[in-house]
């Protein structure tokens, strides 16, 4: 793992954190006492004494009339910005000035100090515990005097972080190749690289009673839908729990349907994705901690588009576009189609290939579906394995354990070559979708769709895909039909569904998503160009 460890300047920066809304409405808040000795031992006993937080003592002045003490988090706060801009500037630079003549002269010292003592950009005023705690344990240094009920939060964070890395889950062959950090601030920045424009806006509360974790919403003001931003609001206000570890915890609090195998949330670790549905009206929602942003609200066609369909030409993107969903199908209905025919339906066969599988099957113990459901479940393990195997054998023992014991099975007599064959082809399909949550959700259709085949048959499999499109038909991500612009129909926003179209003739943004802004692309004057 890579460490990067954010500069002196960088430090000069960041802003120090705010508590939630909720916690700026307490009414059980701990003002700062006066006496500054009363405020080292509250912070210390309410800490446990703990041996990273370190307490500094120090006068300021030329005479050292003014009593002082910073507090910080060792690991969590910068130690050379600390010295830097905040050390030296109070106990070398205000030595030489008049400040002792200042504060006789009525002026007010902690004035003073932010005026002409504190050059950190990020410097707020803190008059209560609970903010106290939370900027002093999210690495910004404290700073009390002696006699004053307010003190300071400096922003001087800086510790151990992941850097920005080429994305792990998903990769292309042509675009950007960086992906988010666990680290918000280095998230924000990536997005704000890719879109310049004032009215992109950043909203922060902290949620979790004891991790009080960051989390924060990006929208573009005038593109995203005012209702969608509200009700995003709404939801992320009413959760109320002890830790927020990962943007999953988010998501489940959030979603519209908890029911249900189909992602209404959309999750990416790449910036450009981010940036593509902010532009399209979307809202991102970013935790602390991980390197997986949220947007919302998400369409069931959004899931097949990848962020490369965008960089290729227009005609290769539907292409692909074109294959994905034609291989949903094949892992969705591939192993129950087998097993309904050869159970139910063998007059759909040719004669020569009906003859070979029953030849096949001739030693075979078991019926279709038992077969299937061996052979799947056997899938299933080694996937599993190969993501929790450590890297370097993980991917080895996945392909050479699928090889050797689907070769095994059928040198055994357990199932059948043409088994072997379907359930290989339908795991290979849904491999291809650029989202993985999506294809979790695949894989676990197929399971029920295979039981219906081997029961009904075809008459099985096509009522369960009744159900299942009645089923999507009715959900919902944040109000906004889940099928749109498919169900309800939209013509309008077929330009980029399952074709896409050249980005010149891609004009308006979907209009179920953002019914502000809806133009992208005013027409070109030059109608050659544009015909």
């Amino acid at each position: 793992m890579e460490h990067n460890n954010n500069t002196p300047e960088e430090a000069k920066e960041q802003q120090p954190s705010e508590p939630s809304t909720q916690q700026a409405a307490s009414d059980t808040k701990e003002p700062i006492a006066a006496d500054l000795q009363q405020n080292i031992n509250t912070v210390k006993q309410a800490l446990g004494n703990s041996d990273d937080i370190v307490v500094r003592e120090i006068r300021i002045g030329k005479v050292g009339n003014v009593k002082a003490a910073i507090f910080y988090t060792d690991g969590l706060t910068g130690s050379q910005a600390l010295a830097d801009f905040v050390m030296e500037s109070l106990l070398m630079d205000m030595k030489n000035t008049e400040l002792d003549q200042m504060i006789s002269f009525g002026q007010d010292v902690l004035n003073v100090l932010k005026e002409r003592a504190l050059t950190v950009g990020g410097v707020k005023e803190v008059a209560d515990f609970d903010v106290l705690f939370h900027s002093l344990l999210s690495g910004d240094a404290i700073l009390l005097f002696e006699g004053h009920t307010q003190g300071f939060a400096i922003g001087v964070r800086e510790w151990n972080q992941r850097s920005v890395t080429e994305p792990a889950t998903e990769t292309i062959v042509r675009g950007p190749r960086e992906s988010f950090t666990e680290n918000i601030r280095t998230n924000t920045a990536l997005i704000r690289r890719k879109i310049k424009d004032r009215n992109l806006w950043l909203e922060t509360r902290t949620i979790g009673r004891v991790t009080q974790t960051d989390v924060s919403i990006m929208y573009i003001k005038g593109i995203a839908s005012d209702n969608v931003i509200d009700e995003v609001r709404q939801r992320l206000d009413r959760i109320d729990i002890d830790g927020i570890l990962e943007s999953g915890y988010i998501e489940e609090f959030i979603q519209d349907e908890t029911y249900t195998p189909f992602p209404t949330i959309y999750n990416t670790e790449r910036p450009d994705v981010v940036a593509a549905d902010l532009l399209e009206g979307r809202v991102a929602i970013l935790v602390d901690g991980t390197p997986f942003v949220l947007t919302a609200p998400a369409m069931f066609t959004q899931f097949f588009q990848a962020a490369e369909d965008y960089y290729q030409r227009a005609d290769v993107s539907s292409l692909l576009r074109v294959l994905r969903f034609f291989s949903f199908f094949i892992a969705l209905f591939g192993s129950s189609t087998y097993i309904a025919i050869t159970t139910f339906h063998q007059e759909m066969l040719p004669t020569a290939l009906l003859i070979s599988l029953a030849a096949q099957r001739e030693g075979v113990p078991f019926p279709a579906i038992i077969e299937a459901l061996m052979m799947e479940t056997a899938l299933e393990i080694l996937r599993e394995a190969s993501v929790r195997m450590p890297r370097a054998v993980g991917q080895a023992v996945s392909i050479l354990g699928t090889l050797v014991i689907g070769t095994a099975a059928v040198e055994a007599g357990i199932v059948s070559a043409a088994m072997v064959i379907v359930i290989s082809i339908t795991a290979i399909s849904s491999f291809i979708f650029p989202a993985p949550n999506m294809s979790i959700a695949v894989r676990l259709i197929r399971f029920p769709m295979m039981v219906l085949a081997a029961s009904f048959g075809l008459y099985g499999m096509i009522a369960g895909f009744i159900a299942l499109v009645l089923h999507l038909c009715s959900l919902r991500s944040f109000g906004i039909p889940y099928t749109s612009p498919l169900a309800p129909y939209n013509a309008n926003d077929q330009e980029d569904t399952i074709f896409r179209l050249p980005h010149w003739r891609m004009r308006t943004r979907p209009r179920l998503i953002s019914q502000q802004n809806v133009t992208r692309e005013q027409p070109s004057t030059n109608p050659r160009s544009r015909t």
